[in-house]
Parts: C-alpha cells; structure tokens; sequence
C-alpha cells in the first residue's frame, strides 16, 4: 500500500513529469539556429590599370620638370590618347647641346688622326734616312783593312754613333705612338659619352608625352606636396617618380577585402558573395571569393591581430564600380552555395 502522505503528491508527479517531457520534445524538434553571416568590408580596384608617374630622367641636374597638359580626372580616353604632356624645351636644349659636343669630338678625332699621321711619315722618314746612315757606315767600315788607322777609327765611331742615333729615334718614335694612341683613345672616349649624353637626352624629349596604353578611365592619384596631400595640376613643377595619374579599365572590377583571423574558417574559395557600395548602398551586386592568402599578416590596428587577403570577383559591371569605393560585403557560411547569385542589382 502506498502511504497516506504520498497519495496526494502523484497526480501533482505526474504533472511535473508530462511538462517536462514536452519541453524535451519541443527543444528536440526545434530547428537549430543558422550560422550567422560573415560581414567584411573592402575597396573596389580594377582588374586591369595603367599607374602614369613623372619619368625618370637620365643624367646629371634633371631634379624636375613641368605639366603642360594634364588629361581631367573622370575623362574617357582611347589607346593612344594623350594623358599628360611635360615642357620639353629643357630636354631638347640638352639633346642639342650633347650632338654639338658628340660632333665636336668627332671633329677633334679626325685632326688628331691626320696630325699622328704625318707624325708618323716624319718619324718613318727620320728612321729610313738613320737606316741608310748605318748602312753606309758598315760599308766604310768594311774598308778599314785598306785605309790608315785612324780614318778606321773614324769609320768605327762613326758607326757606333749611327747605331745609337737609330736606336734612339725608334725609341722616341715608339713612345710617341704609344702617346698618340692614349691621346686618341681618351677623344674616343669622350666621344663615346657624349653620343650616349645625346641618346639620353633624345629619349629624355621622348618622354615628356605619356599616352594611354588601353581604353579606360582617368583617375588622379594623390600625392605630398606643401605639407598636404593633394592632386597634381598643370604649371606645377613635379619631381621624378611622382604618381600621376592611374587610367583604369572600368569594364572588369573586383573588390580586395581582409578578413580577420577569426573569421577565417569560415571562409572558403568559391563562396558566394553579397556586395553593397557604401557610396550607393541601394546598388546590390554579387560575386564569389576568387582567392584567399594562405598566410597572414599583421593588421594596421594592432601587431596581436592578423588578416588574410580576399579578392573576390564580379558578377557583373556597372558604372558605379569606380576605384577605391568602399564595399560591403556579405558572406553566408556554408558549402559556398551561389544563394546570392540569382539576385540582381538594385536600382540607384
């Protein structure tokens, strides 16, 4: 028998233990919560671009030189369209100073050759004649058995002093050739550098004008200048390896994001993509992740933090997709599944 102090309790048990096994039942047919999305934010940038920076110069004193044309920021422009033109007058002067030296030393060269050349006849002459001179003392010499001794002394001296006097002018003519020829090698010289002055100041005229190499659009890029930053404009005196201009091909944009280290794995290539334009946050487009950084690395904010480069591809083009434009990109976790895809843009 169950006792008295118990009999009430049971249906109260009962109750108890029927609530709580609905509860059960509920939380295990409940659905399980969807993973949420992963929210990056990143910059449009062309595929294709074309960065214009103020050329280098080749020799000495080209620090800077001057915009005389400069193609407006936003301009359509065709390959082979002038983009930026600088003042040339400088370069030309230089091209025409250096032919004038390079003709110069030609010039030099030729006098040079003609005078080593008649020095050489004179010596060669000088040579042959103290030749002949030896010879003709030999010859008295070989007389010496008929003559008296001291004309055979006369004639042995007289040798000997043919002899030196030959020697010493092959000497001092070898020398002489050996002068002439550093002589003419130092004009040579000279002359070498001052044909590859003229062919540098030549290219230097030649890079005063910069046209495009493709079809695109024209965007200024930022620069230093008067403790600001600010963009070139025309009359202003810009120095060597300066950044320009940019002209980039509107047709094929892509957007380059990070994503943080603890985002990461929830990430994969080929994951479809959502992407708003901060600037026209109407304006949906979509994508997928072409590619992700298998290495980090250190983010800007703080050196215990790393990011992993993501570039993710279009869909589609729009004249909206300009550079540098701030995007918002949503990603669903899961199989990379294009759930996006069939979205298309909104209207501005």
């Amino acid at each position: 028998m169950i006792p008295a102090m118990f009999t009430g309790a049971m249906p109260r048990l009962a109750v108890l233990l029927t609530c709580g096994l609905g509860a059960l039942t509920t939380l295990a047919a409940a659905p399980a919560e969807a993973p949420s999305p992963v929210r990056l934010h990143g910059t449009v940038e062309p595929v294709r671009s074309y960065p214009v920076f103020v050329p280098r110069l080749s020799g000495a004193g080209v620090n800077s030189v001057v915009i005389v044309h400069l193609a407006p920021p936003g301009t359509r422009v065709k390959k082979g369209d002038l983009l930026v033109e600088f003042d040339s007058q400088a370069q030309i002067k230089t091209a025409h100073d250096r032919e004038a030296e390079y003709k110069d030393f030609l010039e030099q060269i030729n006098k040079k050759k003609a005078d080593q050349l008649a020095s050489r006849t004179h010596d060669e002459t000088m040579i042959k004649a103290a030749e002949n001179a030896v010879k003709s003392a030999q010859i008295d010499v070989s007389t010496n058995d008929v003559r008296p001794k001291i004309d055979a002394e006369k004639n042995e001296l007289t040798l000997e002093e043919a002899r030196a006097h030959l020697t010493e002018l092959r000497r001092s003519s070898d020398l002489r050739r050996r002068a002439e020829a550093a002589d003419l090698r130092i004009l040579e010289i000279q002359r070498d550098r001052a044909l590859n002055a003229w062919h540098h100041a030549e290219q230097n005229a030649t890079k005063m004008r910069i046209v495009s190499p493709l079809d695109g659009l024209v965007v200024l890029k930022t620069t230093w200048k008067n403790g600001s930053f600010g963009e070139v404009q025309e009359g202003e005196d810009t120095r060597p390896g300066v950044p320009i201009l940019e002209v980039v091909d509107s047709s094929a944009m892509r957007v380059r994001a990070r994503v943080n280290q603890a985002d990461v794995d929830r990430v994969q290539v080929g994951q479809a993509a959502r992407m708003t334009l901060d600037s026209y946050p109407s304006r949906v487009f979509t994508g997928k992740l072409e590619q992700l950084s298998p290495i980090a690395s250190t983010s800007a904010m703080s050196a215990k933090v790393r990011t992993f480069l993501a570039v993710f591809s279009l869909a589609e083009s729009d004249p909206h997709l300009l550079p540098d434009l701030a995007v918002a990109i949503d990603l669903q976790p899961g199989d990379g599944s294009d759930s996006w895809k069939s979205r298309k843009p909104g209207k501005q």
